[in-house]
């Protein structure tokens, strides 16, 4: 290591000591891909030790979105947290923000950076960054996650570098490292294939700003995901037969990329994707690349993935680390704000495919918010990709916790997702394509088409009645019953009638 290098390298033990109170700390990570997991442990320790005193200790934790419980865990644990955005999946911290103990802020992922650079949030005072490589010039080599981290790197007093070997050197060549100009006036971002290129494979920042480096050697602790239950391959069979039948009707061109949100039921249609022998093999435009990107390889479907994270297995980072080179030559990470960008998602014309918690019978949905209030993990980038894809879709189980939820209601508790941006939704039931009806002929297809068939006389009913009492015939809710099934499962635990 370069003697300028050294000087700066210590212990995490020592590196914690170096955050305050009231530090903002910008942190990489992004859905348990490449975020710090020795240091902030140690910041919780610290936490704990300063409130036994009767000190006060917490901070703020901007990252790209969630991490592991390195990070999330550790530090709400010891009551470490104040404020954290733009997104998290960790259970402590999920009921932490329920309870009110932390401040959550549920951002669109593509703003985060931008907010950051601006002065609209507090400035990060230190950036906490996990790293394959760093050089005397200052380059710094982002590992497994694109994220916000340049801009937390750029817009930090200090900077604590977690210098992770895990990976390798030879991981060095993955990131396109881009900052957009300022407005106004602001210059075109020229990406016109998934596969360009257009920064630099580092985030460069001044030396001087750098005040720790810390040698680790860990793998992201992801969680596996299981094999796609019966429900999600059904789910993917109604998607892909839909997307041959759009192909043949020259209603999607060919080669427009993909977008898949995170979970088995994303994977499932990847994976189903990958084994379809009547499509093409696909470009990814996306934020997360999971596992199911083996499969792609492995089918010869893939040109080529854009993402801001390879969130993989143990098993998939290990296959990562054998084959480094030939997922070089097919995988591309960004910084979020790019991975996300309207002007790039409407340009590529992508196929945007999330989950919904819930959805009501007119096409609003609900990502984020159980039973309207409780915050489950956030909006992420769906809205992002939502609104401005060429082609929207929305994917659930109909039913959960056994049948006692429908994921189709009459009005949706929480609105993420408008009808105005949405257009398929899919279920084990069915597909519906909604573009271009009516709010009453959205609602008639949806309940046919994705309802369960438990529930689907009860939908059914709450249209006839609005259509014969509610104050308007376009979009016939009635307020005195839109959250009938929800005040059902809140008195009963079913949304079914007793």
């Amino acid at each position: 290591m370069h003697p300028l290098l050294k000087e700066k390298v210590m212990s995490a033990q020592e590196a914690a000591e170096l955050i305050v109170d009231g530090d903002v700390i910008g942190a990489s990570g992004f859905t348990l891909s490449g975020y710090p997991k020795a240091v902030a442990p140690l910041i919780a320790q610290k936490a704990r030790r300063l409130h036994a005193a009767g000190e006060p200790f917490t901070i703020s934790l901007y990252t790209g979105a969630s991490t592991g419980d390195e990070m999330d865990g550790e530090l709400t644990r010891a009551n470490a947290l104040a404020h954290r955005i733009p997104y998290q999946s960790h259970p402590d911290l999920r009921a932490a923000i329920n309870a009110g103990a932390v401040e959550f802020s549920d951002l669109h992922l593509s703003h985060v950076a931008q907010y950051v650079r601006s002065g609209f949030l507090k400035k990060p005072t230190v950036a906490l960054v996990d790293a394959v490589d760093v050089t005397p010039e200052g380059h710094i080599f982002l590992s497994t996650s694109g994220g916000s981290t340049a801009s937390y790197l750029l817009m930090a007093d200090r900077i604590i570098v977690e210098l992770n070997g895990y990976l390798g050197e030879n991981f060095k060549g993955f990131h396109d490292v881009f900052i957009p100009k300022p407005p106004p006036m602001r210059e075109r971002i020229p990406i016109y294939k998934v596969d360009d290129r257009i920064g630099m494979p580092y985030v460069a920042v001044p030396m001087e700003k750098i005040v720790a480096i810390v040698q680790t050697n860990a793998p992201d602790g992801t969680r596996p995901l299981k094999e796609p239950a019966d429900i999600d391959l059904t789910i993917a069979g109604h998607l892909v037969e839909f997307l041959k039948h759009e192909r043949q009707h020259g209603r999607l061109p060919e080669g427009v990329p993909f977008q898949s949100g995170v979970g088995n039921v994303a994977n499932a249609v990847l994976a189903t994707l990958a084994r379809e022998p009547d499509l093409d093999a696909v470009c990814l435009y996306t934020e997360v690349i999971q596992d199911s990107v083996f499969e792609l390889i492995d089918y010869d479907k893939l040109i080529f993935a854009s993402g801001t994270a390879l969130t993989l297995s143990i098993p998939g980072q290990e296959r990562l680390k054998r084959e480094m080179d030939l997922f070089k030559s097919k995988v591309v990470l960004r910084q979020q704000e790019i991975s996300n960008h309207p002007e790039i998602i409407r340009r590529l014309g992508i196929v945007a495919m999330n989950t919904a918690l819930e959805f009501d019978i007119f096409g609003n949905v609900n990502s984020t918010h159980v039973m309207g209030s409780h915050m489950m993990n956030g909006i992420g980038g769906s809205a992002d990709f939502t609104r401005n894809a060429y082609l929207p879709i929305f994917m659930s189980p109909s039913t959960a916790k056994g049948g006692a939820i429908s994921a189709l209601v009459p009005m949706v508790s929480h609105v993420d997702h408008s009808e105005h941006s949405t257009k398929v939704f899919v279920t084990e039931q069915g597909l519906a394509d909604v573009r271009g009806m009516s709010p009453v002929n959205r609602a008639r297809h949806i309940i046919d088409r994705c309802a369960h068939p438990d529930y689907k006389p009860l939908l059914n009913e709450y249209l006839e009645y609005g259509l014969k009492h509610a104050p308007s015939r376009h979009t016939p809710q009635v307020l005195s019953r839109a959250f009938e099934f929800h005040l059902r499962y809140e008195e009963t635990g079913s949304m079914l009638p007793k």
